[in-house]
């Protein structure tokens, strides 16, 4: 196949932020929803390209783009941070501008150039109620009726939150999967496990919906800070230590304030005959 460029559809660039990793398609000048096969055939890390999430960019007529989440599964995701802190880079790099605004299943978000190469994005207030999370039942999203009193949030997406002592003695692969599934989330949920190790710091395990254990992740970093404030375990404004590195989130009274580093690795393109394998 001829080399092409991101935005035709089958060009791609490959970004991550801290090591929670993305497949970007630019549909900015048009293109098709992908199947779900051709997610999951792209997400396979030995016989496709490997993420933990695609994201479409696509125009829009009132924002600087519209963007479009899904997980490695194929399922669709209203949110994920880090990816559209990746991408808010990508088009300030790519416009000189220094703020964006971007539409996102989640709602309007901001994002601005945070100095020293970092890139700060708001993802909205965080969603507390049993409806909007939302759970299979009304009850107080504090401290949830499971094993270990977790807290949930929404982010645009589900998130259940577990305190622990240390977080690096949890067995996440089976702890996640085993909470992901569980009836109170009729959407499945992210699982967090978290220690807190001072009023402004946490350390941060992460299991994604529909992905499964990540380095990082943007949004489950955004639901443990707010429900570590909620608890009365933080400040409002921490530093998250994820797998993958370090991002500042900032629960401000306009929403969650995510700051942290991303990068562009490659740019390729989708052959004909991988596409046409599906």
């Amino acid at each position: 196949m001829q080399r092409q460029d991101a935005s035709d559809g089958t060009g791609f660039m490959k970004m991550h932020g801290l090591g929670n990793d993305f497949v970007v398609i630019d549909q900015r000048g048009g293109g098709d929803a992908p199947a779900p096969a051709l997610v999951r055939a792209l997400a396979d890390r030995h016989r496709g390209v490997g993420f933990d999430q695609l994201a479409l960019i696509r125009a829009s007529d009132t924002t600087d783009a519209h963007l479009v989440f899904y997980n490695a599964d194929g399922s669709l995701s209203a949110a994920c941070g880090n990816a559209t802190r990746c991408i808010a880079r990508h088009i300030m790099d790519e416009t000189g501008a220094d703020r964006l605004t971007l539409t996102t299943d989640r709602g309007t978000l901001l994002a601005e150039d945070a100095g020293g190469g970092l890139t700060r994005v708001n993802l909205g207030l965080p969603l507390l109620d049993w409806r909007e999370i939302p759970l299979a039942r009304e009850m107080d999203t504090l401290t949830l009726p499971i094993e270990g009193a977790p807290t949930a949030t929404g982010m645009g997406n589900p998130h259940c939150t577990f305190f622990v002592e240390d977080a690096e003695e949890v067995d996440l692969p089976r702890f996640g999967a085993e909470h992901e599934h569980h009836p109170l989330f009729p959407e499945r949920t992210n699982v967090e496990v978290v220690q807190v190790l001072s009023r402004t710091e946490i350390r941060l395990r992460i299991w994604e919906r529909g992905t499964g254990v990540t380095l990082a992740s943007g949004s489950c970093s955004c639901a443990a800070a707010v429900a570590a404030a909620r608890r009365g375990l933080t400040e409002r404004a921490v530093t998250v230590r994820v797998d993958g590195g370090t991002l500042h989130i900032d629960w401000r009274e306009d929403g969650v304030w995510m700051t942290g580093p991303t990068a562009h690795v490659f740019t390729g393109t989708l052959t004909r005959s991988f596409l046409e394998s599906l």
